[in-house]
């Protein structure tokens, strides 16, 4: 061997050994931009999916208040119908007569008043105590209610 085949070997082994660690440190940026990408594209992913599914559920919310809308105008139709109606001549003198129990000024009003039943009392399992004798208190007298018995129909002759 001569110096120069060993100084030649020399240089190709610190060549390969450079090439080796240039390897190496390719490999690991290569693999830590690897990484990166895939959790880029995982990131890309999850926030597509969370978009879409929030889409459909607006689009469902969406049809849910336009039903609602729907039905809000029909029964405000409702209602504008019925308020002119109820605010027709006829149809407050029909409350008048019939509700508020009023006449015109040509007419007479008969009222016919119907028995009010009272509910039963129940009785108590201890209602034999009080027939006896030593146990009786004074009874006072029935006050009277107060209630007003006001008919529900009006008969017109």
């Amino acid at each position: 061997m001569t110096p120069e085949n060993s100084d030649i070997e020399v240089n190709s082994d610190n060549q390969k050994r450079k090439r080796k660690r240039m390897n190496k440190k390719t490999g690991f940026y290569y693999s830590f931009l690897t990484i990166v990408l895939i959790f880029c594209l995982i990131q890309i992913g999850y926030g597509a999916i969370l978009n879409i599914t929030k889409i459909i559920s607006y689009q469902g919310k969406k049809s849910v208040l336009e039903d609602v809308l729907k039905k809000a105008q029909i029964r405000n139709q409702d209602l504008k119908s019925e308020k002119k109606v109820i605010t027709s001549d006829n149809s407050l003198e029909g409350i008048a007569r019939n509700n508020l129990k009023m006449a015109s000024e040509d007419e007479v009003l008969i009222i016919i008043n119907k028995k009010v039943e009272e509910p039963k009392k129940k009785k108590s399992k201890f209602e034999f105590l009080k027939k006896l004798p030593f146990l009786k208190k004074e009874e006072k007298p029935a006050e009277p209610t107060g209630k007003i018995y006001i008919p529900q129909e009006v008969v017109e002759e």
